[in-house]
């Protein structure tokens, strides 16, 4: 138990700082951006091995190894998978993992083999494996599209003004549906192997032939039903294979060809990268099957390796390409918090080697024929990998500003006002209706779209749904924009900041709490809520700030830290974890540290004391927790969709870094005063 006089020195915070930032420093690439580990979902190195099986594609003995070794290091002791590293065993996840090991060259008789198809066994076998697993499985030819619902590639070719059309959905959505209603237009299936025989026997128990394969389309495993089927979905799939039965192969042959022509867009406008893995391995086998031979498909190979990642845990494929941009804009916050941290000599030549880097990432160009193609502007946006895979981020976008508006007066060339005035026309025109931000792009559909969720293991997928801690971010951008130059668009941002402001009010939640959609959860959104809020100073906000903290505050553990459970996210309610963990210590501090900066005078003697214990306490914690790498990692950090978690492994040196050095710039000034 942590008490007041357990009260961390200055020397101590001090020391903390300086081997925080001595190991930022030491990872730091040449170029000066950080490489991190962005894995966690387990559905997505199997859908690249299928990829390579197809596309006959060699994997080095060493990377066979050690993918062997993530998926040893990710089964579950009952031998199933989750859908992310940190689930329960899922259809889903064990389906596709056992594949992906027989891929690997593992014997079916291997302990891990066999112990995954025993799991796969006791729980019906792979025919009620959720519809991507579906897809993947019929691609490779050991599961029938007769038994996977209609995903019809005509539907391209309806009107986009149809509030249903794929042009509507959230984008991650769309261009995962893009290449697997080309694939199932062609019922593209590889070539029969002695693999894809074994693997006909091994996932099913009943012989292969006589199973009844569209009565699968509609089974889904329970324990993979995150988002089941509405009536809604239930009445446009039995359309739907009401046209496929007597489908017109000409109109078939333009929407293959009308899908063919934006999977090759997305693919030139991203350097084969796409906008995320699971598109990526599918655009891969959509190019193989356009044209085996065709230039398309040793791109797509030869940007496979910007997606593998070799951890500690072994290699697997991110969930994205790289966190590059997201990583470097809080590191070089966290460094310029405090400005005797920012001043310190390896701090300083880390910082200009970052912005190095960060001066070379903005979007300066839009998509070519976006409109066409379905994409907003992007010239000006900051990605959340590179400007080569240059899909914009919202939240991105506005780190970036804030990064650049605090480095103008520390770097030689700071960024022209234009380049600052292209990221703000991002911001404005990427918000929401009802105030707030996605991460991406601004809805495009209708909320009833929701109701036609075809991925059964997600939730919340169909538009671009406005997120709190997005929203945040971006108000933050704005405010610190409309502080340096606000002669620029005045009354529009400061009607977008009004309005992203009143989302914030009215999403949270009356425990004082936001929900956490990016990060897990409470901890991480009610941070960020606190640092939107603060752009307000009405008393109505001070009270929601006070909340806020008092929520934080309630949920602080014996041992100074706070620990949440990514079951949270899940349930969409606090579940505690069996131990502190750093990085949410790190959050929740953060946002305590702000209340006490901008509003220790509004509290009451009481609230202050509380206030104050519950930051010392947490100093003290992060302090004593601190080992030679960082800080400890012993759980995922992100979500994605609800259901999936997805780790960021960098959180675990700055996020720590940044509060320490909070606290010290803060406890100087009071010093001073």
């Amino acid at each position: 138990m942590i008490t007041t006089a357990d009260a961390p020195s200055t020397d101590t915070v001090t020391a903390a700082l300086r081997r925080a930032a001595a190991r930022l420093q030491a990872l730091q690439e040449a170029d000066g951006h950080w490489k991190g580990d962005y894995g966690g979902p387990l559905f997505l190195l199997p859908g690249l091995l299928i990829a390579y099986e197809l596309l006959q594609a060699p994997l080095s003995g060493y990377q066979r190894e050690r993918m062997v070794t993530y998926l040893d290091c990710a089964q579950r002791s009952d031998g199933g998978f989750g859908l992310h590293i940190e689930d329960r065993s899922t259809m889903l996840g064990t389906t596709l993992n056992y594949v992906a090991l027989r891929l690997l060259g593992l014997d079916p008789d291997d302990r891990r083999c066999a112990s995954a198809r025993a799991w796969l066994h006791s729980h019906g076998g792979a025919e009620s494996v959720p519809t991507w697993g579906k897809v993947w499985l019929a691609v490779l030819g050991v599961y029938e599209w007769e038994g996977i619902p209609p995903l019809l590639p005509e539907l391209w070719l309806l009107p986009a003004r149809l509030p249903f059309h794929p042009s509507n959905l959230w984008c991650h959505t769309r261009a995962v549906f893009l290449p697997m209603t080309y694939l199932y237009g062609r019922r593209a299936r590889g070539p029969q192997t002695a693999l894809t025989r074994a693997l006909r026997t091994e996932l099913y128990l009943k012989p292969y032939d006589s199973i009844d394969w569209p009565a699968c389309a509609d089974r889904v495993h329970a324990l993979d039903l995150y988002s089941p089927r509405s009536p809604l979905l239930g009445r446009a799939n039995a359309l739907m294979r009401r046209y496929e039965r007597s489908h017109s192969r000409r109109v078939r042959r333009r929407a293959l060809s009308y899908v063919m022509d934006h999977i090759q867009h997305e693919d030139e406008s991203t350097s084969y990268l796409d906008i995320g893995p699971v598109s990526k391995a599918f655009h891969m086998v959509c190019a193989w099957f356009d044209d085996p031979k065709g230039p398309a498909v040793q791109r797509h190979l030869e940007r496979s390796a910007d997606y593998l990642w070799d951890g500690r845990d072994g290699m697997k494929m991110q969930g994205y390409n790289g966190s590059q941009f997201w990583d470097l804009a809080f590191t070089l916050q966290a460094y310029l918090e405090d400005p005797q941290l920012a001043e310190d000599p390896g701090v300083a030549a880390s910082t200009q080697r970052a912005y190095g880097w960060l001066n070379e990432n903005q979007v300066m160009h839009d998509v070519p024929d976006c409109e066409r193609y379905f994409r907003n502007r992007t010239k000006g946006c900051f990605p959340f990998s590179t400007a080569e895979q240059a899909w914009p981020v919202t939240d991105c976008t506005a780190e970036g500003i804030k990064v650049v508006l605090k480095l103008e007066g520390r770097v030689p060339a700071p960024f022209a006002r234009e380049r600052l005035e292209a990221a703000i026309d991002v911001l404005l025109f990427e918000q929401n209706e009802d105030g707030g931000w996605s991460e991406y792009e601004r809805a495009r559909g209708p909320r009833w779209l929701e109701r036609l969720n075809a991925a059964e293991v997600f939730g919340d997928i169909m538009i671009g749904y406005s997120h709190p801690e997005c929203t945040s971010a971006c108000l933050q951008g704005l405010s610190a924009f409309r502080e340096r130059h606000a002669a620029y668009r005045t009354k529009e941002v400061d009607r977008a900041i009004a309005s992203g402001l009143d989302y914030l009010r009215d999403v949270q939640r009356d425990d004082g709490s936001w929900y956490g959609e990016w990060g897990i959860c409470f901890t991480y959104a009610t941070w960020f809520g606190i640092e939107g809020l603060l752009l307000s100073r009405t008393p109505a906000d001070v009270l929601r700030i006070r909340r806020a903290a008092e929520f934080l505050i309630q949920r602080q553990r014996a041992d100074g830290g706070w620990g949440e459970s990514y079951l949270s996210c899940v349930e969409k309610r606090w579940v505690e974890h069996e131990r502190s963990q750093p990085v949410q210590t790190a959050w929740a501090l953060l946002g305590l540290l702000a209340v006490q900066e901008h509003f220790a005078a509004r509290l009451e003697g009481g609230q202050a004391a509380a206030l104050a214990m519950a930051i010392d306490r947490a100093v003290t914690n992060l302090c004593a927790s601190q080992t030679d790498d960082g800080w400890p990692f012993d759980m995922v950090y992100g979500v994605f969709n609800r259901n999936c978690m997805i780790n960021y492994d960098n959180y675990r040196y700055y996020f720590p870094m940044w509060a320490l050095a909070r606290h010290a710039r803060l406890a100087r000034r009071t010093r001073a005063t």
